[in-house]
């Protein structure tokens, strides 16, 4: 069996640009290295790559958007975010601290594993995630 594959960094630059569009309508490279205090040419260098994968566009003015392939991998990973941080809210984790543990969890838990914890969560929380 392959063990689960993580792309914590390409993650991240996809919700990233995901968080921000729902916040502002135009997202440009400054608002990401902004976002992740990153410095403006780390974050130019993967999101060439990402536009070489195809899951990020450059329009004219340098406004990003997702495709549809970064964008389902944003949704995704965004909504781990979401119910991770419900979950350990629920469990008496301070917000801030089970924000800043499901950034990290989020990006090297199977999908067999989120949804179980998910499908826990709705069934014995009876509370939908912000999603």
């Amino acid at each position: 069996m392959k063990a689960y594959e993580t792309h914590e960094s390409e993650e991240n630059y996809l919700e990233s640009i995901l968080m921000l569009s729902i916040d502002h309508r135009n997202v440009r490279a400054i608002d990401i290295a902004n976002m992740l205090g990153f410095s403006k040419p780390s974050v130019s260098v993967a999101l060439k790559r990402l536009r070489e994968e195809g899951k990020v566009e450059v329009d004219e003015r340098g406004f990003l958007s997702l495709t549809e392939t970064g964008l389902k991998i944003a949704q995704s990973t965004y909504e781990k975010h979401l119910v991770l941080t419900d979950v350990l809210v629920a469990l008496g984790v301070n917000a801030y601290t089970a924000s800043q543990d499901a950034c990290r969890i989020e990006h090297v838990l199977s999908p067999e594993s989120f949804s179980k914890i998910k499908e826990y969560y709705h069934a014995h929380c009876k509370v939908e995630p912000k999603v």
